[in-house]
């Protein structure tokens, strides 16, 4: 558990129980520490250009040739290899579209482009969540109180029980199981995020009052739903099954892969969480300072890191959430080094021990401990 020593002010050291280790830093060092950071975003900001617009791109029509390629595959399903290309094809299309494209084009790391198609604010994704309540709930709530318990909505998404300081209810027994069908269906529970169920159980809000925000959620459900289960299969003819089955899977390829790498960016051990009396009167160097304990990172290949949408560095991205992502490789050492200066712990490690770590949580955080 989280231990709060001080609450961080411009003019008060700051100290944080990180596991066993406590990190302490004077207002001065705070202050250099920001800006320092402020300096590589500045840095990058300045060098944004075509290498950058020809990624994202590529990135584009990388995913639409999947997303054809694997849809008339499964057009031909009847032979297994072509239904098992076909799916590969599709689940890695929606993997590319909803983490490395639409998930930071709706940051707007590529406003600065002016290309219509990749305005963080207008664009629309292959997803059952609305986009608009997506930068609600996500870049405004998540980025501006990331780990703060009470006011960070993705902890536990309303659902599960993922932090110490997350009062304990028997209802949280079930946490194993509300995990499991949180990862197959992740669409749908991120979908559900602006619906603030959590709130209505607690009788703050009325159902009623989210009556717009409900209308919404089906709407794009209703499409998603009727473009993959319903048009794609009907256009297959006799083999709409083996077309509906293909889609189903490709879904579910990407719900898994998007539910581990979010998690194991918020939840390993080594993050931490903050009450919202530390953080008041943030500075922008304390700022920094609980984006960095409170996310981690996930060690891979290049084409770990595309898949992930980049989120492997999650570290970087909650430092700099407007940044094109695929610069966060290139900045992640010098990261690392500031943070080791400041005797700051930067958390990285495998998808294999980052999730392990998280599993252990969620069954852990199920009783009463």
């Amino acid at each position: 558990m989280t231990t709060v020593i001080n609450t961080p002010t411009a003019d008060r050291v700051i100290e944080k129980q990180v596991g066993g280790t406590t990190v302490r830093l004077t207002p001065e060092q705070v202050e250099a520490f920001g800006a320092e950071l402020d300096a590589i975003k500045e840095r990058v900001i300045a060098d944004l250009g075509e290498r950058d617009a020809g990624y994202i791109r590529r990135m584009v029509k990388a995913q639409r040739g999947l997303e054809i390629g694997g849809r008339a595959l499964l057009f031909a399903g009847i032979f297994p290899p072509f239904w098992l290309a076909g799916t590969a094809l599709l689940g890695l299309s929606k993997i590319i579209d909803n983490m490395e494209i639409g998930h930071n084009v709706m940051h707007g790391q590529y406003d600065w482009m002016g290309d219509p198609s990749l305005q963080g604010r207008d664009f629309e994704w292959d997803t059952a969540c609305p986009a608009d309540q997506w930068r609600h709930s996500h870049n405004y709530m998540h980025h501006t109180y990331t780990n703060i318990v009470g006011m960070d909505r993705d902890i536990g998404y309303g659902i599960l029980r993922m932090s110490d300081d997350q009062k304990w209810r028997p209802y949280f027994l079930g946490n194993p199981v509300y995990a499991f069908l949180l990862m197959v269906l992740f669409q749908y529970g991120v979908a559900l995020h602006e619906m603030e169920s959590e709130r209505i159980l607690a009788g703050e809000v009325r159902i009623t009052d989210k009556r717009e925000v409900l209308e919404e959620i089906w709407r794009k459900t209703r499409n998603q739903t009727l473009k993959d289960y319903a048009a794609f299969p009907l256009l297959a003819g006799p083999f709409a099954p083996l077309v509906f089955a293909g889609n189903m899977t490709a879904n579910l390829m990407r719900n898994v892969w998007a539910f581990m790498i979010i998690f194991c960016g918020h939840f390993p051990d080594g993050t931490s969480e903050f009450s919202v009396e530390e953080t008041k009167a943030e500075t922008r160097g304390q700022w920094y300072f609980r984006q960095i304990l409170g996310s981690a990172n996930l060690t891979g290949g290049k084409l770990f890191h595309i898949l992930s949408g980049n989120l492997s560095f999650q570290i970087e991205h909650h430092l700099f959430p407007d940044l094109p992502a695929h610069r966060y490789a290139e900045i992640s050492d010098e990261v690392r080094d500031i943070c080791e200066r400041y005797g700051i712990p930067y958390n990285a490690g495998s998808l294999s021990k980052q999730f392990g770590s998280v599993v252990r949580k969620i069954f852990r955080l199920a009783l009463p401990v």
